[in-house]
């Protein structure tokens, strides 16, 4: 070389230069080390009356050519290891040209299958090898709020089982575990323009929104994504069913007085279907508008069509408390011509046929019933920011005398 650096330096100039070209494409050639990032995905779980099987996602966001792993741990949050979720840790390996792997967690069975709000805990990521942590932590859901027991205080005004003069002609005590649907339908939808009202609810038959439990029927609304609406709630009636003419009605209930709720106990004409509304005529035993929680409503609609429609009502005012925190009876004492109304047997409001004049009065033939629990709509207005959710109304019983 010393020989050739004399003689010919620009040669060995030249080879120098070819060996450090070679060298650097040498080192370009070598594949790059591919680390992948891991994360946690968020999982759910119905809880049953046994135990069940929670699974929980990991993945990888690109996959490599050697396994990766990471450790994982379970962290109380409101759901509590032992007696919501048996406790867990360990580690988590996803093979080479893998992205994915899970873990089972046992959830805990509850036998009476009590509903109430959903139970979470967490999903920790430590100690990550031959990978990076994308998403640390993710949130496990326990979902109690499908259960079919709910319990309520059964406080508050109650009416006898008997009047004398009067039959017990129907009642429902609602002392199943299911709705009687020989007596009941469920409308389902939200019924043309929010059922007249801009309601902003969807009507379910699901017992996530109806169910009997405890000898209650209870009507639950909920906010969430159905059927293009954010809530959800249940409309039920007797139409084809259960009709009557006269009598005296008590229904005991429970009601929901947060702002936007507007649940109703109320009666249709049974020939709605051949003369419309409001010609076949509208009884509405209580109705609650959630803003002022301490007062309801009776009313009666008439009128031969939508353009003549009238209407004569009044509300009843609680001296103290509200409708929500203890069971009230409503009841209507309904004979031809006139119909009286009742809360905790005090009457405060009397319609008869001298106030409809001389529009066709409907009262004095077969009407139907219907319960429900509307959200929003044209008289209550949206629920806001102090609404929460689910809203409830209980019913202990609905009884017909004549």
């Amino acid at each position: 070389m010393k020989h050739l650096q004399t003689k010919y330096p620009h040669l060995v100039l030249l080879l120098l230069t070819c060996c450090l070209l070679s060298c650097k494409k040498s080192g370009a050639d070598k594949p790059e080390v591919v680390v992948p990032s891991i994360k946690v995905t968020g999982a759910s779980q119905a809880r049953g009356t046994t135990e069940s099987v929670m699974h929980v996602q990991f993945s990888l966001n690109k996959t490599t050519t050697v396994p990766v792993s990471v450790d994982y741990t379970l962290q109380d949050g409101t759901a509590v290891s032992g007696k919501d979720y048996v406790a867990a840790s360990g580690t988590v390996t996803i093979p080479e040209n893998k992205t994915m792997a899970d873990v089972s967690i046992t959830i805990k069975g509850d036998p009476t299958n009590t509903r109430g709000t959903n139970l979470t805990f967490k999903i920790a990521l430590s100690n990550p090898k031959n990978c990076t942590i994308g998403v640390s932590s993710a949130d496990a859901t326990i979902i109690t709020e499908d259960g079919t027991n709910l319990t309520t205080d059964n406080s508050g005004y109650t009416t006898p089982i008997a009047y004398p003069g009067y039959k017990l002609l129907w009642s429902d005590e609602f002392s199943g575990n299911k709705v009687d649907e020989t007596a009941w339908n469920f409308e389902i939808g939200n019924g043309d323009n929010g059922w007249g009202n801009h309601e902003l609810e969807y009507y379910t038959n699901s017992p996530k929104n109806v169910f009997v439990s405890n000898g209650n029927l209870i009507i639950e609304a909920r906010k969430e994504a159905i059927s293009g609406f954010n809530y959800s709630s249940a409309r039920m009636t007797t139409q084809n069913k259960k009709a009557f003419t006269f009598g005296r009605i008590d229904i005991r209930a429970k009601l929901p007085v947060a702002q936007g709720m507007w649940p109703a106990l109320w009666m249709l004409g049974s020939n709605i279907s051949t003369v419309s509304w409001p010609a076949c005529g509208e009884i509405d035993i209580m109705e609650l508008i959630g803003t002022d929680p301490k007062t309801t409503h009776s009313t009666l609609h008439w009128g031969a069509s939508i353009q003549s429609h009238a209407s004569k009502g009044a509300a009843y005012t609680l001296s103290s408390g509200d409708f929500s925190q203890q069971f009230h009876v409503f009841s209507a004492v309904w004979v031809k011509d006139s119909i009286r109304f009742l809360v905790d047997d005090q009457l405060y409001l009397t319609v008869s046929k001298t106030d409809v004049g001389t529009a066709n009065y409907p009262f004095n033939d077969p009407q139907f019933f219907i319960f429900n629990v509307a959200v929003g709509g044209d008289w209550p207005g949206p629920p806001d920011n102090s609404t929460s959710f689910p809203q409830r109304m209980f019913v202990d019983y609905v009884r017909v005398f004549q």
